[in-house]
């Protein structure tokens, strides 16, 4: 009887998503959304999603970050809602869309401390789809803080590690 055990993949992979400056939204349905990972190639059985995402200058105390995933839907190419497989900017229809078309990853919670990393992950993407990867996926990015995310780029981070099976 042959053993499998877990392999992980070479490296952390940085996703497309331009969170610099991102704005406020009091309702989290105006975000950014990433450009799409597509799987059909790699197969990874799971990918590990974490990351870093930096507040503005004086932020409301008590709000929150939160980070999405989204997968293909019935087409190829097609996402649900407004989204479009592209580093954009979007707002979902309604939070009613946004709860049923989307899976949510990681709600951070953030204080009034400006300029402060928040880090958040590993997070399974397949158990967020009952335990299978969908075809493509990606992440979108929404939050109240109040005043405008960090303003420089590389202190916001979205990463995933691709998750396979091998025999023993």
């Amino acid at each position: 009887m042959t053993d499998f055990k877990t392999k992980y993949g070479a490296a952390w992979t940085d996703l497309t998503i331009t969170l610099a400056a991102l704005a406020t939204s009091a309702t989290k349905v105006a975000g950014r959304e990433s450009a799409a990972i597509d799987n059909s190639a790699d197969l990874f059985l799971d990918v590990l999603l974490g990351g870093k995402i930096t507040t503005g200058t004086t932020p409301t105390d008590a709000k929150t970050i939160e980070v999405w995933v989204y997968g293909e839907n019935l087409d190829d190419d097609t996402y649900n809602d407004v989204l479009d497989g592209t580093d954009s900017d979007e707002t979902i229809t309604s939070d009613d869309i946004k709860n049923s078309a989307l899976k949510l990853a990681a709600v951070i919670s953030t204080n009034d401390t400006s300029d402060r990393v928040y880090y958040f992950g590993p997070i399974s993407v397949a158990r967020l789809f009952g335990g299978r990867m969908p075809r493509k996926w990606g992440v979108f990015v929404a939050h109240d803080t109040g005043v405008n995310l960090n303003a420089t780029g590389s202190n916001h981070q979205i990463s995933y590690r691709g998750v396979l099976a091998q025999s023993a």
